[in-house]
């Protein structure tokens, strides 16, 4: 029998017997796959469990209960509302794990009402209580002394009672307009002339003022829903508050847009319109609220009991990050980092000055890792150096996400002034982003930039940049390819890497990815890349299939990735293949992992931890050991149908020897954090690892390799 007999194709379901399972077993899908949603569940649990986490500093702590929040309305607004939409659809296809869409909905809503629960207490018990003891307050308007009643009373009347609008719900009017994650009021009131009861609703208006009212010295606040709570006598003159209760909704926010599209730019921006009117996927209250409130609003809103979500304390706590954001507290916090200059980008001699970095690349192919070293002197002087240098034909690159004050795209424009060909592929379909990244691109045309917006049923998720440089009688295209986005802000909290080369090869499958995304071209193949959806998922296949192959007991081979979701089930069947043959497969997955590890049999070889911590990590790599020889690819594609089929990606293989060892040396720290690491069973539960040892922090370790490596390129001596 072949080493890749194939695991399984069965959709029946039935308990995985923990026996060793023969090679060639049927094995149902339900025991080979966990649920995709289940399990990005699990990953926000995680981000949970380091809220939890009294290790943790105390104000790190309250940004990963921001992040918590923050992660489940985007689940809600993009996979829950899709699953709903299923679910009106009566789509019956199951997913590999055998789950239907209602089943999942209602897993969903058991799991997250019990982690609602723990969220809630994590903030109202443990992080307020210990914020307050250390100086930072999140008062409610009971607490006021008399000098903070009166500045909130000024602040009232002053800012917010001006901009809030109540309106009345029932008595034959319309049922107001509800925006996605917009906090409300419901108000219980009663006419004492009629005796009649009524509903209304006022909005909380934190869009325009700060959702935690700062009092004098900037360390207390009030929440400003509190505020007008306290206040509902002067919005409803001559009416009886009987009731009062939070509630906020939660929106369907994705769309699709036509592969048919005209005009891909007018289309985006069609769908942002009717984004706002989503339908309305979850409706979370305020623990104890009136059901004269709550059954006027569920029925309005045309919402079955699953979609309900009842929160103790404060709803919305993804404004905490404003909280955070306080300026002093630097005892609660992580100490600061800043990222070094890589040391092969300083010049020459004792002044560590910053050396050119297209000069680096003629000496040889270079690696970056972020935020461990600096995106300012890497990624953005080498667009900021071609923009200069007269030798410079032509700059092309991708934006997928940037940041608002990005240096890179007006680097564009600086470059057209100058007369060089700029071109820059701009994914207008980047979501959450595709108000800045229109904003982007209307600037960029206007200033003569040649802009695309990419394939209309692709999403250009590729992170490239092409510089082509005259030099003599020729042309050299300088490269970079990366695992993250253009973005300055966020290459200071991503782990990310990117390869700087002058790899002839290379360079012209760049340049061919380019053409295929300005033109009409449309490669069959390429020399190196492997690009989605031309020839990744084949490319990858392949890998495996020949370590698979070149592996035995004398040669073992190996297999290390590292990704953000593992979902792809093509590639979680070969990996399978692969640990039948006994190939010793390592893997760091951050979030989504469907592959189920560790079953007898199956993927008893295979390993799965996660690391989560101070940085998020991005970066993507696959990594084959076989007989002698390593392959190594990084780039922007995650292991899932999206990436691998509706996307365009691109992944770069690592050759030299050198940066080889460095990519080797951060699979190896990450597989053995044992501090902010969990490990996945194959029952579906992560564990989280504690030292036995001596203690293992990945991230740490990096930030003390990097400083290190900067001091000792700069001739300091090591501390």
């Amino acid at each position: 029998m072949s080493k890749r007999a194939s695991s399984t194709r069965s959709t029946t379901s039935k308990p995985l017997e923990r026996d060793v399972i023969p090679q060639g077993t049927d094995v149902p899908d339900s025991d080979l796959f966990f649920n995709r949603e289940l399990s990005w569940l699990a990953f926000n649990n995680r981000v949970l469990q380091l809220a939890e986490d009294p290790a943790v500093p105390l104000m790190e702590r309250v940004k990963f209960c921001s992040i918590y929040a923050r992660n489940l309305d985007e689940f809600f607004m993009i996979r829950v509302a899709r699953l709903h939409e299923q679910v009106r659809g009566r789509v019956a296809r199951l997913v590999p794990d055998g789950a239907t869409p209602g089943e999942t909905l209602d897993k969903l809503h058991e799991r997250i009402l019990e982690q609602g629960r723990r969220h809630a207490d994590c903030f109202e018990n443990q992080l307020r209580p210990a914020l307050s003891e250390k100086g930072l307050r999140i008062l409610c308007m009971k607490d006021l002394d008399a000098d903070g009643r009166a500045q909130v009373e000024q602040r009232f009347r002053e800012q917010i009672f001006p901009v809030l609008t109540p309106l009345a719900i029932g008595l034959g009017r319309h049922f107001p307009y509800i925006s996605n994650l917009s906090l409300s009021l419901a108000v219980l009131l009663r006419d004492p002339v009629t005796e009649l009861e009524n509903v209304a609703r006022v909005k909380v208006p934190k869009e325009l003022l700060p959702r935690f009212v700062p009092l004098k010295g900037g360390t207390s606040f009030v929440p400003l829903e509190d505020i007008i709570a306290h206040h509902l006598d002067a919005l409803f003159p001559g009416m009886e508050v009987l009731d009062r209760g939070l509630f906020r909704v939660t929106r369907d926010a994705d769309f699709t847009v036509s592969e048919d599209a005209e005009d891909l730019l007018v289309a985006v921006q069609t769908e942002l319109r009717q984004r706002r009117f989503g339908d309305v996927i979850r409706l979370e209250v305020q623990a104890g609220m009136s059901p004269k409130m709550l059954e006027p609003l569920m029925e309005a809103l045309a919402l079955e009991p699953r979609q309900l979500y009842e929160e103790q304390g404060l709803l919305d706590l993804s404004d905490l990050m404003s909280v955070v954001s306080t300026p002093g507290f630097a005892e609660l916090r992580d100490p600061p980092w800043t990222p070094v200059t890589q040391p092969r980008l300083k010049a020459e001699g004792d002044g560590g000055e910053v050396g050119t970095v297209m000069s680096a690349m003629r000496r040889g192919a270079l690696l970056v890792h972020h935020p461990y070293e600096s995106f300012t002197t890497s990624v953005e002087r080498f667009v900021t150096e071609a923009v200069e240098d007269p030798d410079v034909l032509a700059i092309k690159q991708t934006v997928y996400r940037t940041s608002d004050k990005s240096p890179l795209v007006p680097a564009l424009i600086r470059a057209t002034e100058r007369g060089k060909q700029a071109v820059c592929m701009v994914e207008l379909k980047a979501r959450f982003d595709e108000r800045t990244n229109i904003q982007w691109a209307l600037a960029l045309e206007e200033a003569g930039v040649h802009v695309v917006y990419g394939i209309p049923g692709l999403k250009t998720h590729a992170k490239a940049i092409l510089i082509v440089r005259r030099e003599g009688e020729r042309v050299r295209h300088y490269v970079h390819v990366g695992t993250g986005n253009y973005n300055s802000k966020t290459a200071r909290l991503y782990t990310d890497l990117g390869l700087f080369t002058t790899d002839p090869e290379i360079g012209a499958d760049v340049a061919d990815l380019f053409n295929f995304l300005t033109g009409f071209a449309r490669p069959k193949s390429f020399r190196k890349l492997l690009v989605a959806p031309i020839n990744m998922r084949e490319g990858l296949l392949q890998e495996i299939r020949r370590t698979l192959d070149a592996h035995s007991a004398e040669r073992p081979s190996r297999i290390q990735m590292k990704m953000n979701a593992l979902v792809d089930p093509a590639m979680i069947r070969a990996l399978y293949d692969a640990s039948r043959a006994g190939v010793k497969v390592d893997l760091n997955v951050r979030g989504i992992c469907c592959l189920r590890p560790q079953v007898p049999g199956v993927s008893e070889n295979i390993r799965v931890v996660s690391t989560l911590g101070r940085f998020l990590e991005h970066s993507r790599i696959y990594l084959f050991e076989r007989g002698g020889e390593t392959r190594c690819y990084i780039g922007s594609a995650d292991l899932m149908p999206r990436n691998l089929d509706h996307r365009v990606e691109a992944l770069t293989p690592v050759e030299d020897a050198q940066l080889l060892a460095q990519i080797r040396d951060l699979l190896e720290r990450g597989l053995s954090d044992n501090t902010h690491a969990w490990v996945l069973d194959a029952n579906g539960t992560w564990k989280r690892r504690s030292p036995e040892g001596e203690k293992r922090w990945v991230q740490g370790e990096l930030m003390e390799r990097a400083v290190r490596m900067a001091q000792a390129s700069s001739g300091r001596p090591l501390p």
